[in-house]
């Protein structure tokens, strides 16, 4: 097919008329398996080098895993996690050998200009129709400061963040009718350009938020939103915001893909699960913003003063593996479409069989 007819007006129907995100159900595919949920798998790969990264997301198809998530980094949280490889050839090369969502978390418009990660998330889409969504956050400064740019404070960053959210819906949607796009605003500028390879369904661009605020916007002006595990009360409430959100834009929040990524730690020992956690995810039970540190080893300080009882509902420690399945449970039942596991251990093999064999079988989704 060629450049032409694929940026022509006969695929216009991918994106919308407006300038906003397109909502999902207007070109955006929410990525659900029909008459339900996907519960996906979330490899670090701050943990796991690419090639491993790669092996692990085949096997968690193989025990029955309906997708991945996986988040762009430059850096490890701490150097003793020891790994940061590059997102899309890892999701590229695991999605030939799987099937079901491939969800990418991107943050737009320092190291990445919206206009890449559009083009990226575009080929993909492309090359795996049906199964891409694209998240994007507000960043932090170990992964997004490292080009030594100024880094904004909180607010500025979440202005970036719809900023940049905009343009990329734009250039699906102009691309999609054969136009280019142009943006001249406060955090990004475009040149007039276009996509010139557009995938027949655009991926859903959700956002990531873990306020009130962020969220309710997001379901103004996305097609869904990501947040992280924690209190459930807490991420129901979230929901209700971003509900509330599409509501008052006159979209259908049951369209919406919802993702949330918990975060587990699983061994045969209680005492060895506590372990593994405070070795391996330090960061899950930092409670204090964390956006503006910039080194592992500042985290790897940091980390001296956590304490097993610091991850609370943030990182679900237990070798009761029932415990797990309720934990992950109450996240399904509070109504997110997507769920994804990242379980801390090493053995990642020996976690996989334990929830295939004894975790997912209980599951209602």
């Amino acid at each position: 097919m060629s450049a032409g007819r694929r940026a022509g007006p006969a695929r216009a129907r991918v994106g919308t008329t407006s300038g906003r995100v397109a909502q999902a159900g207007e070109g955006a595919v929410p990525l659900t398996r029909a008459g339900g949920r996907v519960l996906g798998y979330a490899p670090m790969l701050e943990q796991v080098g690419p090639r491993e990264a790669v092996r692990l997301i085949r096997r968690s198809h193989e025990v029955g895993l309906g997708g991945v998530m996986l988040a762009d980094v430059f850096q490890p949280w701490t150097p003793a996690q020891g790994e940061a490889g590059a997102l899309w050839p890892v999701l590229a090369a695991a999605a030939e050998h799987t099937s079901g969502a491939l969800g990418a978390v991107f943050t737009p418009s320092y190291r990445w200009h919206p206009a890449v990660v559009a083009q990226h998330a575009a080929t993909m889409a492309d090359l795996f129709p049906g199964r891409h969504w694209l998240g994007l956050s507000a960043g932090e400064a170990l992964n997004d400061a490292i080009t030594g740019e100024y880094w904004p404070r909180p607010a500025e960053r979440i202005a970036r963040l719809f900023e940049s959210a905009d343009v990329i819906g734009r250039l699906f949607t102009n691309s999609a009718g054969g136009k280019d796009t142009s943006h001249d605003g406060p955090h990004v500028r475009l040149e007039p350009v276009r996509l010139w390879s557009v995938p027949d369904e655009r991926p859903p661009v959700l956002i990531a938020a873990a306020g009130p605020v962020t969220a309710r916007r997001a379901g103004r002006s996305a097609d869904g939103f990501i947040t992280l595990g924690g209190p459930p009360e807490r991420l129901a409430g979230l929901l209700d915001r971003f509900r509330l959100g599409a509501r008052e834009a006159g979209r259908d929040p049951a369209a919406a893909t919802t993702v949330v990524r918990l975060h587990l730690s699983w061994a045969p020992d209680r005492r060895e699960a506590e372990e593994q956690a405070l070795a391996r995810w330090p960061n899950g039970a930092m409670r204090f913003p964390k956006a503006d540190l910039r080194s592992p080893f500042d985290f790897a300080q940091l980390a001296r003063l956590v304490r097993a009882e610091d991850f609370g509902d943030f990182v679900h420690i237990s070798a009761d593996p029932l415990e797990h399945q309720a934990y992950i449970q109450r996240y399904l039942d509070i109504g997110f479409t997507h769920v994804y596991l990242h379980e801390v251990g090493a053995d990642q093999d020996r976690w996989l069989d334990v929830l295939g064999e004894q975790i997912m079988p209980g599951l209602r989704y």
